[in-house]
């Protein structure tokens, strides 16, 4: 099988570019910008095929398409940084939206059947009331972000491609998940970088935070990618599914496992800056119909995750301390 994914340089792509290579049945493609920062695949380069496409141009779209031919796509392109959305609404909505457009477009020109995965997210539930946790996915939908309203278009628009043209297309919609490789402006992954920072001396033992009572539910991207796979493979088209843990933790219960695992004395001092014009208080998720449906549960414990990542940033640091020697 070809499989296609959208976003194969970032977090999860590149995670998921792993675990199809692994399979050993799977030829894996993937779209990459003019600009994209290729570390994340550098160990797996010579044995994947990358295409340059601006998924905001259908005929870029097109050419990809049409040259792969995939018989599964995993689209896990977006602008996917929540606080980003704000400063740049425009950029997000016609980015996130027109490029899984011209994805179900160029599909439907070529002619072809492909199974397409769509990477949804919990960030479309909002605003969710104490009596509505464990969220399913009859949740009502209540954005609080143009992230959040941009992910909601690409969810529906999916449903819609199912509806009109009888695309084979699932919908998942994933709560937080981090690991190694995790971009350093997202939460786990920041504070993970500033507590290997202060391990090896290069700053003062003050970690800075923002809204640390927000709870979240945290999945690790390991188990995040198989589920994505499964979603293809034993999922219904047409149909919506949440993957997630299960259960939350505070920001602050990170934070506090983090400095745990470092066995370090630090302050934590607050900034501003780092709070969002509106923040989701809690996304807490419930995966019971995902599990029906495919048989797939998280197998990798939160603080084994929150190790792995910390031992990311710790290589990263030493390297990069090498490298000023």
């Amino acid at each position: 099988m070809r499989a296609l994914i959208t976003g194969i340089t970032g977090f999860a792509g590149s995670h998921l570019a792993e675990y199809l290579l692994n399979r050993n049945d799977v030829e894996v493609y993937g779209t990459i910008r003019w600009r994209s920062r290729t570390e994340n695949i550098d160990a797996i380069r010579t044995r994947i095929y990358l295409l340059e496409c601006d998924l905001t141009d259908a005929s870029s779209v097109d050419r990809v398409i049409f040259e792969v031919r995939p018989d599964l796509i995993f689209h896990l392109a977006a602008q996917s940084f929540v606080p980003t959305s704000w400063h740049a609404p425009a950029e997000t909505l016609m980015n996130n939206i027109l490029s899984q457009l011209h994805i179900f477009e160029a599909v439907r020109r070529a002619g072809l059947r492909p199974r397409v995965q769509i990477a949804c997210s919990s960030e479309e539930y909002g605003l969710v009331y104490p009596t509505e946790v464990p969220i399913t996915e009859e949740n009502p939908l209540r954005p609080l972000s143009p992230y959040g309203v941009s992910k909601v278009a690409q969810d529906l628009l999916g449903y819609q491609y199912f509806q009109s043209y009888g695309l084979f297309i699932v919908r998942t919609r994933a709560f937080n998940h981090t690991g190694p490789r995790r971009g350093e402006v997202f939460v786990t992954s920041n504070f993970a970088k500033q507590i290997a920072e202060i391990e090896a001396g290069l700053r003062e033992p003050v970690v800075y935070v923002g809204n640390l009572t927000a709870k979240r539910d945290f999945t690790d991207v390991r188990d995040i990618v198989r589920g994505y796979w499964l979603a293809l493979e034993k999922g219904e088209p047409g149909e919506v599914y949440n993957i997630c843990q299960g259960k939350t933790w505070t920001v602050k219960e990170v934070l506090e496992t983090l400095i745990e695992l470092a066995q370090i004395e630090v302050k934590i001092q607050v900034e501003s800056g780092r709070f969002r014009p509106s923040d989701v208080p809690v996304l807490w998720g419930s995966c019971d119909k995902f599990h029906r449906q495919t048989g797939w549960q998280p197998e990798i414990p939160l603080q084994e995750t929150l190790e792995d990542l910390l031992n990311y940033w710790r290589d990263r640091v030493k390297a990069g301390s090498l490298d000023r020697q």
